[in-house]
């Protein structure tokens, strides 16, 4: 597969939390923590499990910058 979007990260699946409809995928990427919130639909098209390997992939418009 290919894809367009420049900001892929990958990383290993650590967690998936089901909920009534959407899924919570949490991504170790180099030992950063990165969530998802998909489908349950999509976890189980894509077969997704605890231990796989994957990729984040981040595609925004904007990213800002805050300080305190």
């Amino acid at each position: 597969m290919k894809i367009s979007a420049r900001n892929q990260l990958k990383g290993t699946i650590v967690e998936i939390t089901k909920g009534a409809t959407t899924a919570h995928v949490r991504l170790d990427v180099g030992g950063t923590i990165v969530t998802s919130a998909i489908t349950n639909a999509a976890v189980e098209e894509l077969k997704l499990a605890v231990g796989q390997q994957a990729y984040a992939v981040v595609k925004a418009s904007d990213v800002m910058i805050a300080i305190d």
